[in-house]
C-alpha cells in the first residue's frame, strides 16, 4: 500500500473507532496514527488467529474493516494503560 493509502485508512479507522469507543477522540493526527498501528495490529491479527492472507491490501472495504477492528483493539489497550 501506498504512504497516501495507509493515511487515509488510518484516518477512517481511526475516526470510527473514535466513536465506537465514546469518549473524546485523540484529535486528527492522533486518529491517524491509531488508524495506521490499529491496521498493522488487526493485519496481524487477520493473519495469525484467522489465517487470512494478505489482510491488509490496498484501499478496500477489507483493509478497512481490518483497520477499525485493530484501531478498537489498540483504542482499548490505551485507555486501560492510561487507567494505571
Amino acid at each position: 500500500m501506498g504512504v497516501l493509502s495507509w493515511i487515509v485508512v488510518g484516518l477512517i479507522a481511526g475516526w470510527l473507532a473514535s466513536l465506537v469507543m465514546k469518549g473524546r477522540g485523540f484529535g486528527l493526527i492522533g486518529n491517524i496514527v491509531i488508524g495506521i498501528v490499529g491496521g498493522l495490529l488487526g493485519g496481524f491479527l487477520a493473519s495469525s488467529l484467522f489465517k487470512i492472507a494478505n489482510p491488509v491490501s490496498g484501499l478496500n472495504l477489507t483493509t478497512v474493516v481490518v483497520a477499525f477492528l485493530g484501531s478498537v483493539v489498540l483504542m482499548a489497550l490505551i485507555r486501560l494503560l492510561r487507567r494505571i
